[in-house]
């Protein structure tokens, strides 16, 4: 079970304003990729290593990931939005 969900990948993407191309170039994870795993059943076919990728890009980003996919998904940002 991973530990966010599409929900959050959006969320995220919103609070740093960031499109789903600028998400692309800082994970290195492809855009069709992205707009697959912003829908639930194409997250739950995401593969680990694209998961991980997005979510530390994220997180070094300064975004964490609060609640469970599902109990109460959300995101916290700690710290002022790093432009890559």
């Amino acid at each position: 079970m991973s530990t966010f969900s599409c929900s959050q990948i959006k969320m995220a993407r919103a609070s740093l304003n960031w499109s789903i191309e600028r998400l692309s170039q800082n994970s290195g994870v492809s855009i069709s990729t992205i707009k697959r795993m912003e829908t639930e059943p194409g997250f739950l076919k995401a593969t680990a290593p694209n998961i991980q990728m997005i979510k530390k890009t994220f997180e070094t980003a300064g975004v964490e990931f609060i609640g469970t996919p599902e109990d109460g998904p959300g995101i916290r940002l700690w710290s002022p939005v790093r432009q890559f």
